[in-house]
């Protein structure tokens, strides 16, 4: 049984009759899983999950996600879908793990709803893949996000990611380079395309900051930013300069 059919097989067993559907999204509906991405799973709920539901989804997600092969991250976030259609801005997170807050989880740590700006582009990945593990085609689950509420919703997080960037480099280095080409061109593409977009739009000496995080990436280097490491922060400091003069221009068309 793979990652993905184990998850499916715990949401079930967790959720029950509480869910209509489960979702791919992430690198699986954008080009393809890579060496390094998570297994991304967007579950949609009739009614809010109950604190034994979060319980039992952390528990039972624990074992099946990792950072070390044979296991991937595993990221399971969890909507109410009245909390989502009619789509207001912003949404609300009703459940979401992930590995980087496995040590938390493993102190007795149990996510509680919560606003969730990166629901926006989280549901527009699921629209746009159109993949579903079980349940009916997102289309006839969840609302469009307006443009305007993805450009929001991409920016929102952009101060605690730029916290991590010493702690999670790699992530928040193409994390940043597809927030800039989302902005840019209103597509939300593979973080591996993002970073190939920024580096073909970056002056030459940011360049090898992506370069080195996308061969991570894509598996063709090892991780080794003690070469690059003086270099994060101007990459950093280009980057949100470019997202904040983008936030002010008009939304990209077509």
């Amino acid at each position: 049984m793979t990652q993905t059919e184990r998850v499916v097989r715990l949401a079930h067993e967790v959720l029950g009759p509480n869910l209509i559907g489960l979702y791919r999204h992430g690198s699986a509906v954008l080009g393809g899983l890579r060496a390094t991405s998570d297994i991304d799973v967007l579950a949609v709920v009739r009614r809010p999950v109950t604190a034994g539901e979060r319980r039992a989804l952390v528990g039972g997600l624990l074992p099946i996600s990792g950072m070390n092969d044979p296991l991937r991250p595993v990221e399971f976030t969890a909507v109410v879908r009245s909390a989502v259609r009619p789509w207001r801005y912003p949404p609300e997170c009703e459940f979401q793990y992930g590995e980087w807050l496995r040590a938390e989880y493993e102190r007795g740590h149990v996510p509680a709803p919560e606003p969730g700006p990166d629901l926006a582009p989280l549901l527009t990945m699921v629209l746009a893949g159109n993949s579903a593990l079980y349940g009916p085609p997102p289309g006839e689950v969840l609302d469009p996000v307006p443009h305007e509420d993805l450009r929001r919703g991409i920016t929102a997080g952009v101060p605690e990611l730029l916290a991590e960037l010493d702690d999670d480099t790699r992530n928040v280095v193409l994390t940043l380079a597809r927030i800039w080409t989302t902005l840019a061109t209103g597509e939300i593409r593979s973080k591996d395309a993002a970073a190939a977009w920024a580096i073909a739009h970056l002056p030459e000496e940011h360049r090898p900051v992506p370069s080195h995080a996308r061969a991570v990436y894509l598996g063709t280097e090892a991780e080794r930013w003690d070469g690059l490491r003086s270099r994060l922060r101007p990459y950093a400091d280009h980057v949100t300069g470019e997202l904040a003069r983008l936030a002010e221009a008009p939304a990209p068309r077509g």
